[in-house]
């Protein structure tokens, strides 16, 4: 696991090496540099297999390849078998070597041989040729730009900021975007003119001209051509076979344990394949009514694991400008607080995690997959419904922000009942299309690209409108929010993060399976409980379905409501041009029911203080102090 950066166009050594600096985070054991006629190279080395001979940059034979790459190839020795048989001499033990090969024999390609997470550039030096690659699912982040025939990339955004030349500039349409799902969706980022490589997908630089390559796709087809036995089966060797090729690693290993179904399925077939107590790590939150460690409890206990919890109270909220800054770009998602600090406390114990994420996305575990197709289901009662918002609306004069909140979502999806998409829309949205519009000032840009439209497709059915949300949660929710924020909070503190649902054989089989085998009834995710039948305690099964729930908005009332008046005073509103005061008055009111409006614009301001208005991206000040 590592950090990479380049440049092409430019050879600058001082420049790759502040590249490089600026992510040390990533890669702490080791550093390297390739430089040539209009190329450059750099890599931060966080060392997991091949501890002695793995150094970076890696070179085929004669030397006209070169790579560096971060992530891990789970089948790089099998791959090393054949490229041996084929007259390929190695110098490492490396899986980073078995890229280089496999570029010299099929050519780009060779990213469909692989099995596992990466992001990696090949500089092929006869061809003159650049190649970014990034994994099927986007587990492992890449950024990069084009600007005046200089091409920059890396692991973070922040690598690229080192180029002086950049101007630091919001893209207006990643606001808006930002606006609507409270992360960015690639390919844009929140810098103008910085771009992420969307997953599965490999950018070519040659002859002067970009191309991007799509060579995977995540497809659902259900196939009902077997029974329930024959799905369980198979998934439970997919499970143990992805778990087990996660466990190579020549430092020490343990798991995230949430307490949930999908940390404990890891935490039960980790323990079952290895001899020692498997290293686990848990969230504990000082206010009783959110904290669920009780369940990692239990699991610990049943499987017997050296077990470590950290305490998170509301005084944690303070890193969030660290945390900012790790991920590069405003991302509201909660859950990165705790996920810093258990990956603070695991370094203590382990270099290597291996964490649950992805389970809710293959199986159907999240409540949209039963919540929308009921709306459907009783579709003719909403036009009741929507004569009953002028008294839902009246609501709005009682201190329940729940009542209100809820009041407001019903008038929202009674006004969307005419395409799941919109629904959808409303569903997930922090602001809706007239709330941006009295929101960002001079609302007058295009937005030509509906994210959505890609997968709503087929929804005219409950499987159809199933089918669609599922295809848009593991396309873009998946990797540009909940990956990002495993890559970025466990890399803060140099550590490696494994996923083993998102191992690319397991997510095609997965996708494969019946959808009513994933959610039967209103059980969800019931094919991955029927697969774990026997194996986990009873009170994780029968545990009712539950979001990790960070109490963030107690924690803004708080801790946060002070600064964000600061941040969103008029006089700031007004000089940096984005908004329009009035309506963020509103926003910041404690009447509005909707509790991620205020946190969005507070997270956007922070990081507009640390990437546009500072002088040291570097070394930024990160106190809420300073901020």
């Amino acid at each position: 696991m590592c950090g990479i950066c380049g440049m092409l166009g430019l050879v600058d050594k001082n420049l790759l090496r502040r590249m490089c600096d600026v992510i040390h985070h990533r890669g702490p054991d080791d550093f390297g540099l390739f430089m040539d006629e209009g190329i450059g190279l750099g890599h931060k080395r966080l060392s997991i297999i091949d501890l002695k001979t793995g150094h970076q940059p890696i070179y085929n034979e004669d030397e006209s390849i070169v790579i560096v790459y971060n992530g891990e190839i789970y089948n790089f020795k099998e791959l090393r078998e054949q490229l041996e048989k084929e007259g390929h001499t190695f110098y490492t033990s490396s899986d980073t070597e078995v890229i280089v090969h496999l570029y010299e024999d099929f050519g780009e390609r060779c990213v469909k041989k692989l099995r596992g997470m990466f992001a990696f550039a090949i500089w092929d030096s006869n061809k003159r040729k650049l190649i970014l690659a990034r994994d099927r699912l986007g587990i492992k982040p890449l950024y990069y730009t084009f600007f005046n025939g200089i091409l920059l990339f890396g692991s973070e955004i922040k690598s690229i900021l080192q180029y002086e030349e950049i101007k630091r500039k919001v893209d207006l349409k990643a606001l808006y975007d930002f606006l609507t799902f409270c992360y960015i969706p690639a390919p844009r980022t929140m810098f103008n003119g910085i771009k992420k490589l969307p997953q599965g997908c490999i950018l070519v630089y040659e002859n002067e001209d970009i191309r991007i390559q799509k060579y995977w796709n995540v497809e659902l087809n259900p196939n009902q051509n077997f029974n329930e036995d024959y799905y369980v089966n198979k998934l439970k060797k997919l499970l143990e076979e992805s778990v087990k090729i996660r466990l190579m690693s020549e430092v020490p290993l343990g798991a995230f344990l949430s307490g949930g179904l999908d940390s404990s399925t890891v935490v039960a077939i980790m323990s079952s394949l290895i001899d020692e107590p498997v290293k686990t790590i848990s969230a504990v939150f000082e206010d009783a009514k959110y904290d669920e460690s009780n369940y990692a409890k239990i699991v610990a206990e049943h499987f017997e694991t050296e077990h470590h919890e950290v305490v998170i109270n509301a005084k944690d909220i303070r890193i969030l400008p660290k945390i900012i800054w790790h991920f590069d770009e405003p991302t509201l998602d909660a859950s990165a607080i705790p996920e810093y600090l258990i990956s603070e406390k695991a370094k203590k114990y382990v270099t290597v995690v291996l964490v649950g994420e992805g389970a809710d996305e293959i199986f159907l575990g999240y409540d949209q997959y039963k919540v929308i197709p009921r709306i459907y289901a009783h579709k003719r009662l909403f036009p009741l419904a929507k004569r009953m918002i002028p008294i839902f609306s009246l609501f709005s004069k009682f201190p329940f922000r729940k009542v209100r909140r809820y009041a407001d979502f019903i008038a929202k999806i009674a006004d969307s009942l005419d395409d799941p998409k919109e629904t959808y829309k409303a569903f997930i949205e922090r602001f809706t299309e007239r709330e941006k519009e009295r929101l960002v000032r001079n609302f007058d840009f295009d937005v030509n690209e509906d994210v959505f439209n890609r997968y709503f497709v087929e929804h005219h059915t409950k499987d159809g409108i199933i089918k669609s949300i599922s295809l848009f949660d593991m396309n873009v929710t998946l990797p540009d929010m909940f990956l990002i924020n495993v890559d970025k909070m466990t890399m803060a503190h140099s550590i490696e993060a494994r996923v083993p649902f998102l191992d690319h054989k397991l997510v095609e089989f997965a996708n494969t399976i019946p959808l009513d085998l994933k959610l039967k009834g209103s059980e969800e995710k019931y094919i991955l409980k029927r697969a774990m039948k026997d194996v986990l305690p009873k009170e994780i099964l029968n545990r009712r379905k539950h979001p990790f729930i960070v109490p963030i908005v107690d924690w803004f009332e708080e801790d946060l409501r002070e600064l964000a008046e600061q941040l969103l005073s008029e006089e700031n509103i007004k000089k940096q041009g984005y908004f329009n005061y009035d309506f963020v008055k509103k926003v910041l009111s404690k009447k509005n029911p909707n509790y991620n409006q205020p946190l969005a614009l507070v997270y956007f301001e922070l990081w507009h203080k640390i990437f546009i208005e500072s002088d040291n991206i570097y070394k930024p000040k990160l106190s809420l102090r300073d901020i």
